[in-house]
């Protein structure tokens, strides 16, 4: 458990600006949109934002969640993986249900942070003149306050279901492709130890290919987590005129109060706004208004996040494993 939490949360912090390049482009309300090709986007954000409060906006959220949930998840993969194994079955279908399994355990703790970090990323600083995303919160706490108050404590959990719908195929594709290729690769080598270069090969193309798969998937969490309905927009206008901290702060500027909405948007009126709870009804207004295209927004950054990170994790979950291991071995032979 302490292995794939040092190991996931490793990966998310190196990989933490291609997250948010991915989001910009994802649930990026512009028409036409402003983030397009992976490396115009990260420049563009590095240079107009830069890197605490641009590239690495959301960041504290993300660590919120990422610790508690990697070890929860590391837990629940390893102890219903052993227990399925030793009822005999099938491994396919041992690793693709742990990590269904897993990551369900897991999402109670990292959903609430992943609405956090979404919407602070698409954000970017406070007060953004770059960038109108429809947000404008000054920190974390405050993001996370305003949401309970506005939109209650429920919103926090906004977008459980795609998130979920996400994640689960993810983590189950990942699994199994890498419980998979690490086995190709013992018996190509002939040995368990299959070496450094085979452990990034495994772990990197088991977490890009499942990455690409689910791609639509997450651009559905991201739109469903960071969108502005009507409603939600009547409700954070009300409780800013309600709110005399929020007014005292900039009484002239409206554009600076802690309205969800922080100015104008540029939205086609064909866009569709997500307000269902069935990703499959979402999936197809994208499809419909969109094409193919729009379901796969922003593949190239998930693609190499994913790849990095999942490399990241699971090599360093498998070294970690393998060091402690070894020093419960030493210890048990300095006993006897």
């Amino acid at each position: 458990m302490l292995a794939g939490g040092i190991g996931g949360t490793t990966g998310d912090i190196l990989m933490h600006s291609l997250d948010t390049v991915k989001t910009r482009q994802q649930g990026d309300p512009h028409v036409p949109p402003k983030y397009t090709s992976l490396m115009d986007s990260y420049v563009k954000i590095f240079r107009q934002e830069g890197i605490r409060r641009g590239l690495y906006g959301g960041f504290t959220a993300a660590m919120l969640g990422s610790f508690p949930g990697t070890v929860i998840f590391f837990g629940s993969y390893e102890y219903s993986k052993r227990h399925m194994l030793d009822r005999g079955i099938n491994p396919s279908l041992a690793y693709l249900a742990s990590g269904f399994v897993a990551d369900f355990t897991a999402s109670f703790v990292y959903v609430p942070s992943e609405v956090l970090k979404t919407r602070l990323q698409l954000q970017g600083r406070y007060n953004n003149p770059f960038f109108n995303s429809g947000y404008n919160y000054r920190s974390t706490w405050d993001a996370a306050r305003t949401i309970v108050r506005t939109e209650g404590f429920g919103a926090l959990y906004s977008g459980y279901k795609a998130t979920i719908v996400r994640d689960l195929p993810f983590s189950a594709l990942q699994f199994a492709f890498y419980e998979q290729e690490r086995k190709f690769a013992q018996k190509w080598r002939g040995t368990q130890d299959i070496g450094f270069g085979l452990e990034v090969f495994t772990a990197v193309s088991a977490g890009g290919l499942a990455g690409v798969m689910t791609c639509p998937l997450d651009v559905v969490k991201t739109r469903t987590q960071t969108q502005i309905t009507p409603s939600m927009s009547a409700k954070q206008n009300q409780a800013s005129h309600s709110d005399p901290a929020a007014r005292s702060h900039h009484p002239s500027a409206q554009t600076h109060s802690r309205l969800i909405h922080s100015g104008p948007r540029t939205v086609l009126p064909s866009t569709p706004t997500l307000d269902t709870s069935s990703v499959l009804t979402a999936l197809k207004l994208i499809y419909k208004t969109e094409g193919v295209a729009g379901m796969f927004r922003g593949v190239g950054p998930r693609f190499v996040w994913t790849s990095v990170q999942s490399g990241t994790m699971l090599v360093l979950y498998q070294y970690l494993l393998k060091q402690m291991e070894r020093l419960e071995a030493d210890e048990g032979s300095t006993v006897f």
